[in-house]
């Protein structure tokens, strides 16, 4: 009986273990599928093709002169390119090129940014620069934070991979009132517009891909359940008072009329 009951425990023993293995090689699964498809979300944003009327911002990393600095002299400038002097700032055309000092018109729409940013290195290699190393950003690219935050608006998308998390630094961090549980992401413009909720307070929304914010998205940081019941008590307050006001005066009224 014993014997029997010693084979038990140990079947059971076995099984709790294999158990727990599963769950954590599950577990592991989940999370390697769910940093896949993070990656996947910010290799999606760092494809974006350039369009017209991005702004574009292009650096040379070596020093701090812009490209107009750089190929002062060059001829072959054209007065379209000449207007950007003194600014590493370009807007693409509609016909998706921008104005580049020593190189004329340069067509980059449809490109990517690092896309753009080699064939550009590649033209001034070839022509006025040697060994060109530029820096290039899409600093049109935006998303609008609303609600409970420090300081709602714009937020630039300098940088690929922007999160949820990030966007909410820079405009300050939550205020006392924000429900961190039920942040909500509106996306694909006024074509396809599509909501989607992020628990902020739950640490697995870290490697959630709806977190990684896209172009044009926009944030809405609600209130709290105690703020919004806070306020809803404050303007019952705000309706009562006046009742309550005029009440008490006629109160004091009709008592001195009694006297």
């Amino acid at each position: 009986m014993r014997y029997f009951t010693l084979i038990n425990l140990i079947f059971g023993l076995f099984f709790i273990v294999s158990s727990c293995s599963y769950k954590q090689d599950h577990l592991l699964l989940e999370r390697n599928a769910a940093d896949t498809t993070v990656q996947t979300t910010i290799a999606k944003i760092s494809n974006y093709k350039i369009k017209p009327q991005d702004v574009l911002q292009i650096t040379n990393v070596q020093n701090n002169k812009t490209i107009v600095d750089l190929t002062a002299g060059v001829a072959g400038a054209t007065t379209a390119a000449a207007a950007n002097a003194g600014s590493d700032t370009y807007q693409v055309e509609e016909d998706g090129t921008i104005a580049l000092t020593g190189l004329g018109r340069v067509k980059i729409g449809g490109m990517t940014r690092v896309e753009a940013r080699t064939h550009i290195e590649d033209l001034y290699r070839k022509g006025p620069l040697k060994d060109p190393l530029l820096e290039l950003k899409i600093i049109s690219l935006k998303a609008t934070i609303l609600g409970e935050v420090a300081t709602p608006g714009s937020v630039p998308l300098t940088k690929d991979g922007t999160t949820i998390i990030d966007i909410i630094a820079k405009a300050g961090g939550l205020t006392n009132k924000a429900d961190e549980k039920t942040v909500k992401i509106v996306r694909g413009g006024q074509a396809h517009p599509k909501t989607d909720i992020i628990n902020l307070s739950d640490v697995r929304s870290l490697n959630d891909p709806r977190a990684v914010v896209q172009n044009d998205d926009i944030i809405v940081i609600a209130q709290n359940k105690t703020a919004v019941r806070n306020e809803k008590l404050q303007d019952f307050s705000i309706v009562v008072q006046p009742i309550l006001l005029v009440f008490n005066t006629a109160l004091i009224i009709f008592t001195l009329a009694r006297k």
